[in-house]
């Protein structure tokens, strides 16, 4: 099983945190399962970039990158060479490092 580690993150994870997880999950239902409520406005399909993570460490590991969420990769803010969409991104055998943007593509929640 592969150990997540969570980089600090003013609101979803402000210590960081670490984890294991099966491999086959998402990250985003690994990050749920462990209590980072990371967003995720389209309801984990793959249909917007608010649960964009960037991969430090083990991003060769993850399931193959769909034409469909390199699209949505695309509007996500603060995209990198390593970023995922959590809600899309099966996790493998080797460890993770994981790190969430500072900001998101949500509307919804910027205007609360």
């Amino acid at each position: 099983m592969p150990n997540i580690l969570v980089l600090p993150h003013a609101e979803y994870a402000p210590d960081g945190t670490s984890f294991e997880a099966g491999a086959g999950m998402t990250i985003c239902d690994a990050l749920l399962a462990h209590g980072v409520e990371i967003d995720r406005a389209c309801g984990k399909v793959g249909a917007c970039t608010t649960c964009h993570v960037i991969v430090r460490t083990g991003f060769a590991s993850l399931g193959a990158v769909s034409e469909a969420e390199e699209d949505m990769l695309d509007r996500a803010w603060g995209i990198e060479a390593e970023s995922r969409l959590a809600c899309q991104a099966l996790l493998g055998g080797e460890d993770l490092v994981i790190d969430m943007p500072m900001y998101s593509i949500n509307h919804a929640k910027e205007n609360v």
